[in-house]
């Protein structure tokens, strides 16, 4: 891999605010016992659309986007997957 390659790579990773694959954020919402509702109510939107963003249908922006992003990054610190 070259230099350039790498350095796209960082730069990809570190991109603020990234959200996992679809099945992975539903995976941890579950895995923190939450439902779509509470997770909707704290980010402060409606349930439907955490559903759209879960399917995959929609994506979080600006400030919600960030919210959704912290939420799952400590759910996923909290909450690996099986066998890491």
């Amino acid at each position: 891999m070259t230099t350039d390659a790498v350095a796209g790579i960082r730069a990809l990773l570190s991109t603020p605010h990234s959200l996992p694959p679809i099945s992975e954020r539903v995976r941890l919402r579950r895995a923190g016992g939450f439902t779509q509702a509470q997770v909707a109510e704290a980010i402060g939107v409606r349930h439907q659309q955490v559903f759209r963003w879960e399917r995959g249908l929609a994506e979080p922006r600006g400030k919600r986007r960030e919210a959704y992003s912290e939420l799952l990054r400590e759910l996923a610190r909290k909450h690996p997957p099986v066998g890491s």
